[in-house]
């Protein structure tokens, strides 16, 4: 049986699924015709900022967080990433050595950690419309990245996945 390729998403990408924006519809409809045995991860940072916004912020986003956090698992069918077996110690300093090289800004802790938990749990691609996340420069990311032994994934944005590979 074939390995499942995970596919990690950002936050913005559940709110905007919760919203029934076409362009991140028709990303997941691409994902799921393009790779077959892909599986989407939802991972520790994206449930910490839903868990956040469902207690703070304007009452119309607490909705939104609250139904994308219930509608992972089903009707979804995503899977939410609990725990990175190697510690959350090295999700912080890994997205301490990609805010350091410039590559996301110093206040953007959450992202740097989206972009370090999906190293470290192996996704083939973060999928993010966040422009410190789409924008980052891939290359100086692999290299920062294989500085501390994890794979780098390929981040895109819902649409440039729809506008490139849209079938």
């Amino acid at each position: 049986m074939p390995r499942l390729t995970s596919i990690a998403v950002d936050t913005n990408v559940l709110f905007d699924l919760v919203r029934k924006l076409e362009v991140v519809i028709d990303c997941l409809e691409t994902i799921a015709k393009r790779i077959p045995n892909s599986s989407i991860v939802v991972l520790p940072t994206v449930i910490i900022e839903l868990r956040k916004m469902t207690k703070s912020g304007d009452l119309k986003e607490q909705m939104i967080a609250e139904k994308a956090l219930s509608n992972i698992l089903n009707p979804w069918g995503f899977v939410p990433v609990n725990c990175i077996p190697v510690g959350h110690g090295i999700v912080a300093e890994i997205g301490r050595k990609i805010r350091a090289s410039g590559l996301i800004p110093d206040e953007e802790i959450h992202d740097s950690f989206i972009v370090a938990e999906a190293a470290l749990s192996g996704a083939t691609m973060l999928v993010s419309s966040d422009g410190h996340i789409k924008d980052i420069d891939q290359k100086r990311l692999k290299i920062e990245l294989d500085s501390c032994d994890v794979p780098c994934p390929l981040i895109a944005s819902p649409w440039r996945i729809v506008n490139t590979f849209f079938i």
